[in-house]
C-alpha cells in the first residue's frame, strides 16, 4: 500500500513540473481565453532589444497568431506598421541578421513571388524565453 502511495505521490508530482513548464511558455495573459492578442500587445510582453529582435519577434506573431506558413520582407514591414513600430530602414537585413544567428531560414518556395523565410526551432525558443541569453 505504502509503494502505491509512493508511486502516486512521483507521478503527481511529475505532473505538476509538466503543469508549471507548459504555464512559463503562455502569454502572461493567457487568463483571457480565447482572447486574441495583437500584434502590438505581443511585442510589449516580449521586451524586444533592437530592430533585430522585433524582426523577430514580429514573424514569430506572424506564423503563430498570424496564420502564416513563411513570411517575406513586405509581411515584415507590414507587421511594423501594424504593431505601430517604426519600420527599419533595411528589413532584408534585419531578416539576414537573424539567419545568421540561425533564428530563421530560407523557406523552400518564394511568397508572393518574393524570396520567403521562416523560423527556426532556436528562433521559435528564443522568442518565447523573451529574448533571454542562448
Amino acid at each position: 500500500m505504502s509503494q502505491d502511495i509512493e508511486h502516486i505521490t512521483k507521478r503527481l508530482e511529475a505532473l505538476e513540473e509538466r503543469v508549471s513548464r507548459i504555464e512559463k511558455l503562455l502569454p502572461s495573459r493567457a487568463k483571457d481565453v480565447g482572447k486574441k492578442v495583437s500584434i502590438k500587445e505581443f511585442i510589449l510582453q516580449k521586451h524586444p532589444r533592437n530592430d533585430v529582435e522585433k524582426t523577430l519577434a514580429i514573424t514569430y506573431f506572424l506564423e503563430k497568431h498570424g496564420g502564416f506558413c513563411s513570411f517575406n520582407a513586405v509581411d515584415v514591414e507590414q507587421g511594423f506598421r501594424n504593431a505601430r513600430e517604426k519600420v527599419p530602414s533595411n528589413v532584408a537585413d534585419k531578416i539576414q541578421k537573424n539567419i545568421a544567428k540561425g533564428h530563421m531560414m530560407e523557406a523552400e518556395e518564394e511568397k508572393d513571388g518574393r524570396k520567403a523565410f521562416v523560423l527556426t526551432n532556436s528562433g521559435e525558443s528564443f522568442v518565447e524565453d523573451d529574448f533571454k541569453k542562448e
